[in-house]
């Protein structure tokens, strides 16, 4: 994307795309709303994508090519959702309101001389132009990804209610499986508000994490074990993991099971040996005080003892969330490296370098 400097054209016609932007936006915001109760809604579909068409001419009269650049590939994925090819979902709406948002933000940005650096619009038209261009298969996670790349947050989302597990005969790869075990996780956020995007984070900062650390975990079998640490838990009474206040030690003693039932779901498919052993191990500690077999550092894996990490951090970062985001993030990071013995050191130095990045790059 070019710089301010040399893509404003012309006062003119920078006020006259601001007054469009302020007749259009209202409609916009409202089809996308009535969208989310009925995502089937053609007549809305199509009011959508006319808006969008409209904004994308009236950017090219006024000479705004920053404009066209940024609504042409929101246009195209509309398009899809026009044809029947895409399903409307939350996400996508999502999607469209943040671009929208970006885009008044950036006229504001040409009319008061400020620097595009800050609205990230390059990763937003490159990752919007892939949604376009996608299958609808991946255009739900590719578009949770967009989300977090442009602001830094993952989005909350409810797994559609068609969300059901696929038949043997599809389940043939590991993209299917990883699939099927990503709808398991988003089905266990939904038992819970406080779970909401829960699986993103956790996914992102596994691999960021991993990466840093030289790829030392195989990152398919990391992702799957994300998906699936805590699957066990549904098969728990709620009063043993989702009651408010402190358990009790009988609740306690059923808690400590949920790792040997998600392991024992992973071990019915061989290709998946590593991420089972993460997940049967990612409560034990480097002490040798954690469950369920009481391992000490040596005896558990790499996935497991990192997995743990991330396990506290987002349990910290929900037990301080009213803070903000940036001051929640730094508590808990703090609290992470104050518990001598229960997290592997060789882990938290990475975990630190990637957390303490998303600090910094986060807006606001």
């Amino acid at each position: 994307m070019a710089r301010s400097a040399s893509i404003r054209r012309d006062d003119e016609g920078l006020s006259e795309y601001t007054d469009t932007l302020s007749d259009r936006v209202p409609q916009i915001e409202a089809d996308v709303a009535a969208l989310r109760k009925q995502p089937g809604d053609a007549e809305r579909i199509a009011s959508l994508f006319r808006a969008l068409h409209n904004l994308k001419g009236d950017a090219a009269l006024c000479h705004l090519e920053v404009a066209v650049r940024l609504i042409h590939p929101l246009e195209s994925l509309l398009d899809k959702v026009r044809s029947g090819k895409l399903r409307f979902s939350n996400v996508l709406g999502e999607v469209v309101l943040l671009t929208v948002d970006r885009l008044e933000m950036t006229i504001e940005a040409l009319r008061t001389g400020r620097s595009l650096e800050p609205l990230r619009l390059n990763v937003l038209v490159n990752e919007l132009t892939a949604i376009s261009r996608a299958s609808e298969s991946n255009a739900e996670t590719m578009a949770r990804k967009l989300i977090y790349q442009v602001t830094g947050f993952w989005p909350a989302v409810t797994p559609a209610p068609t969300a059901v597990m696929p038949a043997p005969e599809v389940m043939h790869d590991h993209t299917q499986q990883l699939n099927f075990f990503r709808t398991l996780a988003l089905q266990l956020e939904r038992r819970s508000p406080l779970f909401s995007g829960r699986t993103g984070r956790l996914a992102d900062l596994a691999q960021r994490t991993n990466q840093e650390a030289g790829g030392l975990v195989d990152a398919l079998q990391l992702e799957a074990a994300i998906y699936m640490h805590d699957i066990g838990m549904m098969f728990l009474p709620d009063s043993a993991w989702l009651k408010p206040g402190q358990l009790e030690p009988a609740d306690i003693e059923v808690l400590h099971k949920h790792p040997q039932y998600a392991a024992g779901l992973l071990e019915c498919m061989e290709v998946w040996s590593g991420a089972v052993e993460m997940v049967r191990q990612h409560h034990e500690m480097p002490d040798g005080s954690g469950y369920p077999a009481g391992l000490k550092l040596e005896q558990i894996c790499d996935g497991a003892r990192l997995i743990a990490i991330l396990d506290a951090f987002e349990a910290v970062m929900l037990k301080h969330a009213q803070r903000g985001h940036g001051r929640s993030m730094l508590r808990a990071i703090a609290e992470i490296n104050a518990c001598e013995g229960q997290f592997d050191r060789a882990w938290v130095e990475p975990f630190n370098r990637v957390v303490r990045r998303m600090i910094e790059s986060t807006p606001g």
